[in-house]
């Protein structure tokens, strides 16, 4: 023990506390070392044949490093491991549907009793809210079984408006259709074939003078308010560009994307293209697409501090709309209903001279590199592609000086009232009922992670990728990462998975051992995992096996 440990275990008790880590901080550091996850989660495992039943902690999945860093590091690898295997493919990728299991089944014959119920019940005249709830609960439900779309979709008619382009928007020529995914193939001199793709980076534009460290030279005349909804609907001017890009190549181009912030918080977008157009063109295609957002007005602000509009039980709806919520907000003082938001959209329709809410559209920087399958370039671009992934939004840039602070603050004081979607409780503050209101919202209460600080206004998804990238989803590249672990050790499935049902712990369970003690079992699991990796890679290459341990027993 050195002079200094001795001087401070003879320390007052509290400086002990404050300088020493504690021992559950030192397991949990071993823990991620090991890429053990710090945050299990315990399940029952019964095995159907036998009734015998033991508890498996099984990995909590956080993609945030905050959360757990070895769930998140591993996410991380998986999706560079995806990013890898699609980018350069040399053939189709073949996606098969696969068919409808027990458990898909099981949920739409419930949905078709509960609808069989509603229309009973809806043509004796009576109200259908309380099943109505059951049925938005078991859509959700089917979902979340893996079913797209929606059993019984929505019959009201889309609203559309015209698809003229904008006088300000240059036009973008127009190659017939392809029915492929893979990039065409050139050959050198030489006889060497190149399969190239692209690496493309987009940027919003400017919303005034910046300093290095992200901050505006002049905050009063920075346009935050464009900045915010920029970043509220920069998922949307996304997939524009995607449209625009597969109809300029005249293929269906598969793409994979991160989305991150710049250091001036405003997101920006690296993507990986199979196939390659000429760079001049991309850009061309940047600068071509804009996405417009048809919302009401919120120039003016009707109702702000204790001035709020009251919510009413009374079901006082005008036709043709339905009476799809249980009531409605109005006005404290004039008791007059709010317009809800399909009335304020067809007010919207009927005046000629409205304009968008909101236009978005690219900046000037638009960076697009060539890069070939199994080059350093290649490899460099994917580890550029994965290296925010670990990191929220807000953290990838965190604020180190009072002015990056303040512009971080200043922005989330903008996206606390900016309306996010439709359904956000903002509208209220600007006198339009959201979509399916409800009791208790108040303007500036919206919990929609896209007015958290630690989303700078972004709340879609990180990572961007198209349906026919790799030809298989994100569980399938796990599963093969773990069969080649399995068939490097020599090690089977023996049992099928159907053998098994899962069911959650119930607090107080005397079979649940400490968190602590799990993590001790799965530290030393993993330890004989890696020894036995170790001894499997040195019988491959020929090497001396290494000396057995007990860690390896």
């Amino acid at each position: 023990m050195t002079e200094a440990q001795t001087a401070l275990l003879a320390s007052p008790a509290r400086l002990v506390k404050t300088v020493l880590p504690s021992a559950l901080e030192v397991l949990e550091a071993v823990a991620v070392q090991n890429g053990v996850c710090v945050r299990p989660v315990p399940l029952k495992r019964i095995d159907l044949a036998t009734g015998k039943a033991e508890i498996i902690d099984v990995p909590c999945g956080a993609t945030l490093e905050s959360k757990c860093p070895s769930c998140a590091k591993r996410n991380r690898q998986l999706r560079m491991a995806q990013c890898r295997e699609g980018w350069h493919l040399d053939h189709e990728p073949v996606v098969v549907k696969g068919d409808p299991d027990e458990e898909q089944r099981r949920l739409v014959e419930q949905r078709a009793d509960l609808q069989a119920a509603h229309d009973r019940v809806e043509k004796a005249g009576d109200s259908t809210a309380e099943i109505d709830a059951v049925i938005a609960d078991l859509d959700a439900q089917i979902r979340a079984a893996g079913v797209r779309g929606d059993v019984l979709p929505d019959d009201r008619p889309k609203r559309t408006r015209s698809t003229r382009r904008r006088q300000d928007a240059p036009d973008l020529p127009k190659r017939p259709h392809e029915a492929r995914t893979v990039g065409q193939t050139y050959t050198a001199p030489d006889g060497t074939t190149y399969r190239p793709s692209l690496f493309v980076t987009l940027t919003l534009p400017s919303y005034g003078r910046v300093r290095k460290d992200g901050t505006p030279v002049d905050p009063s005349t920075y346009d935050y308010v464009r900045a915010a909804r920029d970043a509220l609907h920069f998922s949307k001017l996304l997939d524009r560009f995607v449209q625009n890009l597969r109809r300029v190549a005249g293929y269906d181009v598969q793409y994979f994307s991160s989305v991150e912030p710049q250091r001036r918080l405003a997101p920006h977008l690296h993507m990986a293209v199979r196939g390659t157009l000429p760079r001049k063109e991309v850009k061309a295609i940047a600068a071509a697409t804009y996405h417009q957002v048809w919302w009401p007005s919120v120039e003016t602000v009707v109702f702000e501090g204790d001035h709020l509009p009251v919510w009413t039980d009374r079901p006082e709806r005008a036709e043709p709309y339905p009476d799809r919520q249980a009531g409605d907000y109005l006005d404290p003082v004039t008791g007059e209903l709010l317009p809800t938001w399909e009335q304020a959209l067809d007010r919207l329709d009927q005046d000629d001279e409205a304009v968008p809410f909101h236009v978005l559209r690219f900046g000037v920087q638009v960076d697009v590199q060539g890069v070939l399958a199994g080059t350093p370039d290649a490899d460099q671009c994917i580890r550029y592609l994965g290296k925010y992934l670990t990191k929220s939004v807000g953290d990838c840039h965190a604020p180190e000086t009072e002015a990056q602070r303040r512009h971080v603050q200043r922005l989330a004081d903008v996206l606390r009232y900016e309306p996010c979607s439709p359904t956000c409780p903002n509208w209220l503050r600007y006198g339009v009922q959201p979509k399916n209101a409800k009791a208790g919202m108040r303007p500036g209460g919206c919990r929609s992670k896209a007015h958290k600080p630690e989303h700078l206004g972004y709340a879609g998804r990180r990572v961007l990728v198209s349906r026919k990238w790799s030809g298989k989803t994100l569980r399938e590249h796990k599963q093969d990462r773990r069969a080649w672990v399995m068939e490097a050790l020599g090690l089977t499935d023996e049992q099928p998975a159907d053998q098994y049902a899962w069911r959650p712990v119930q607090a107080g369970d005397p079979d649940l051992l400490p968190r602590a003690r799990r993590l001790l079992n799965q530290i030393a699991e993993r330890q004989r995992w890696r020894m036995a990796m170790q001894q499997a890679e040195a019988r491959a290459t020929g090497q001396p096996t290494l000396s057995a341990t007990p860690l390896a027993a």
